[in-house]
């Protein structure tokens, strides 16, 4: 498995941001060709510096996730996604992660 991590620092407009979210970005998120699992979360306890919100898009292998990142609906979703953050005041991160274990 291989993933893409977002993280979102707190939003400036709180309510702004997540129906933007919820209403456009998810959609958009969950169009993504080769996307096997979408999740987000927001992290908690870790002090002052924490992300405001976590999300994780999982793919097959390296080949699908590249693939997917060469699309439109990739291109539609990233445009969304810094047109969100420069409305509502957030900073983000990508992280990618490959070949991922599950030791359980």
């Amino acid at each position: 498995m291989h993933r893409l991590t977002i993280e979102y620092a707190a939003p400036a407009d709180v309510e702004a941001f997540e129906a933007h979210y919820r209403d456009v970005h998810v959609p958009l998120v969950g169009g993504l060709p080769g996307l096997r699992r979408f999740v987000t979360s927001h992290p908690r306890g870790l002090g002052g510096d924490a992300p405001y919100l976590i999300a994780e898009l999982w793919f097959d292998d390296a080949e699908t996730m590249a693939a997917a990142l060469r699309t439109p609906e990739m291109g539609a979703t990233a445009t969304d996604a810094d047109a969100l953050c420069a409305a509502t005041g957030v900073a983000s991160r990508l992280m990618f992660t490959g070949d991922l274990v599950d030791h359980l």
